[in-house]
């Protein structure tokens, strides 16, 4: 039971993490873009699809801690040190995700281009809005990147490489 608890654990992450991951950096430079050229439908399409992307995922993510703890469970290994790290990390990754990542994309999201040409303070704004979405989005992939690792190496673990 052990192993198909790790196996769907190890999935989900893969499925759910991963273009969460690669959707949400993905995003400023689409950001970008799209305000650069406000008419171009397309940039906007691919903003909003990201977006979406970025949110299917957070809630599918959900799974990941889910089996994770079940996975724990079966293995005896839930007062291990590296596994607390692990579970404080991956929450300040989701509280990253929903309070820093996911707010600060909806302003591009629900920007619609329309020949509004804006002047250079908003230009500047949004240049500087997306250079701080590029900034949380690479802690949040830092925070995941550091409990992969962690679930990886498993230090000090009795269980572990």
């Amino acid at each position: 039971m052990t192993k198909l608890l790790l196996a769907l654990h190890v999935l989900a992450a893969i499925v759910a993490v991963g273009p969460v991951t690669v959707a949400a950096s993905m995003f400023p430079p689409a950001a970008r873009r799209a305000l650069a050229a406000p008419d171009d439908e397309r940039a906007g399409e691919t903003v909003r699809l990201l977006h979406r992307i970025c949110r299917v995922y957070a809630g599918v993510g959900i799974a990941v801690p889910v089996f994770g703890f079940a996975t724990a469970g079966a293995m005896g290994v839930m007062g291990d040190p590296w596994l607390i790290v692990s579970i404080a990390l991956t929450v300040l990754a989701a509280l990253t995700l929903v309070v820093l990542v996911l707010p600060r994309q909806e302003p591009f999201v629900e920007f619609e281009g329309g020949g509004q040409g804006g002047d250079q303070g908003e230009s500047r704004g949004a240049g500087a809005a997306t250079v701080q979405l590029a900034m949380f989005t690479g802690v949040f992939n830092l925070l995941w990147a550091t409990v992969t690792i962690l679930m990886i190496v498993r230090p000090g673990s009795t269980t572990g490489a």
